[in-house]
């Protein structure tokens, strides 16, 4: 007959994918969990995980350096502009560690590409990935004083029918991703009218600079350019709900010392991602000669 406490504690580590997770769960220590695990491998005479070296690591309370190649798949722009200075750090702090970062709006099969840890936003489709929340974007709604004083400001969604786009076109599908927005409380979409296509959000910040149309991104990209005043946020009171951003591991599997080591410190950076402005910064009332 084996005991409740050891069964519970393996039944959780793989689920959740770590002791730390587990133990957030259940409520014991990591420690004590993986304690709980090595008696009941013990009792079994079996190698419940294939990562022994990690059970017994956090079962002593001790942890190894990082070491290896770390495999990250990041959206093109939240890995150029907030991720890469990150990995930075933990390449620094961590010398045996080398970076195998890949850069793609896809999504791909983390296990068949050998993938660590991928960077997602929004709500999460596949249920079999274990996912720890890191931070929220914002999609903000912009234009260039010249833009606007060219073409007047937008007061509603409505109104956006009768400007220009800068719209994304999603790589998956070669469809144009419509805009977001939140009216009375719910959330809505509208496809507006478009001379320009990208299928970069880097791309989409700079041909709204240079007065092509309107764009909407998520607020890390456009940062700069607001606080310098060369974009003008639109219709803020409209903007929608913010959407998580995750990292997602693959599951059935405990979390080497290479990604432990990125989630630690994601987890201490949350604070320090950029967030969405708080004070809008709107173009002089002359140039701002307001459409329906």
């Amino acid at each position: 007959m084996y005991s409740l406490q050891p069964l519970l504690a393996f039944a959780e580590t793989a689920k959740r994918g770590t002791f730390a997770a587990a133990a957030r769960e259940l409520g014991p220590t990591p420690s004590t969990l993986a304690k709980a695990v090595a008696r009941l491998e013990a009792q079994l005479q079996i190698r419940l995980f294939h990562r022994t070296t990690l059970l017994h690591e956090e079962a002593s309370g001790t942890r190894t350096e990082p070491s290896g190649t770390l495999r990250i798949d990041m959206p093109v722009s939240f890995g150029r502009l907030v991720m890469l200075p990150l990995l930075a750090r933990l390449v620094d702090q961590h010398p045996a560690l080398a970076i195998d970062a890949r850069f793609s709006d896809l999504y791909v099969d983390l296990v068949k590409e050998g993938i660590d840890v991928a960077i997602r936003t929004g709500a999460l489709q596949d249920s079999t990935l274990v996912a720890r929340r890191i931070g929220s974007q914002e999609l903000l709604l912009f234009a260039a004083p010249s833009y606007l004083a060219r073409a007047g400001a937008p007061r509603s969604i409505d109104g956006l029918r009768t400007h220009t786009a800068v719209l994304f076109r999603i790589p998956s599908t070669g469809r144009d991703r419509p805009w977001h927005f939140k009216l009375r409380g719910r959330s809505t979409t509208t496809l507006p009218p478009s001379r320009v296509r990208v299928d970069d959000g880097e791309a989409i910040v700079r041909a709204a600079v240079l007065g092509l149309g309107i764009g909407q991104v998520p607020h890390y990209m456009v940062a700069s350019e607001l606080e310098r005043g060369t974009l003008i946020e639109l219709l803020p009171s409209f903007r929608p709900t913010a959407m998580p951003i995750w990292a997602v591991m693959p599951s059935g599997r405990l979390a080497p010392a290479r990604v432990r080591a990125l989630l630690d410190l994601l987890e201490k950076s949350a604070d320090s991602f950029p967030a969405a402005p708080h004070v809008v910064r709107h173009a002089k009332r002359e140039a701002l000669r307001p459409t329906p």
